[in-house]
């Protein structure tokens, strides 16, 4: 029979990646399988840097995190290596630094993620890492505020002006 401390000590280890799994943005799980000890350094290294939590951890503890988190399509992707970034903050960064990676190192694969506790697969978790950051679109949001502003700026100046010249 299994020592109780040890059941204890899963347990809380299950309910802390239950937590992250709650308390994250966005969650993307990869097959790291082939990268070597230098190339997982960097790749930690990249995510920390960004604020996101990568780990690696046994597929029977996520699938009781999962099933605890009511997240349990994710299931599927769950099947040989699997390490898992988590974000709390920003909903691009991990996708967008893990398919950059992979981009890079062919032996890391995207398998799937959750993003705002919707479950999609690697194709979406790509389609994210796309996307710009939350800084590019604000400023792609302001310029589309600002244009019609501009331009009756313009407008008036050139009216002006022309008032000017015929006077």
């Amino acid at each position: 029979m299994a020592n109780a401390k040890v059941i204890q000590a899963k347990q809380d280890a299950v309910d802390v990646v239950t937590a992250k799994f709650k308390g994250s943005v966005t969650t993307v799980v990869a097959d790291y399988r082939g990268l070597n000890v230098a190339q997982v350094t960097e790749l930690r290294k990249q995510l920390r840097e960004a604020g996101v939590d990568f780990q690696v951890l046994k597929n029977t503890l996520l699938r009781r995190a999962t099933a605890a988190a009511e997240l349990t399509e994710l299931d599927e992707v769950l099947t040989g290596p699997t390490a898992i970034a988590f974000s709390e903050t920003d909903a691009v960064a991990p996708a967008k630094i893990l398919n950059e990676f992979a981009k890079k190192n062919d032996a890391l694969k995207l398998k799937g993620g959750v993003v705002e506790g919707r479950v999609i697969d690697a194709d979406q978790i790509k389609a994210l890492a796309e996307l710009p950051s939350r800084d590019g679109l604000l400023s792609m949001l302001l310029s589309v505020l600002q244009a019609p502003v501009r331009n009756f700026a313009l407008a008036v100046k050139a009216v002006a002006e022309k008032e000017e010249q015929s006077a």
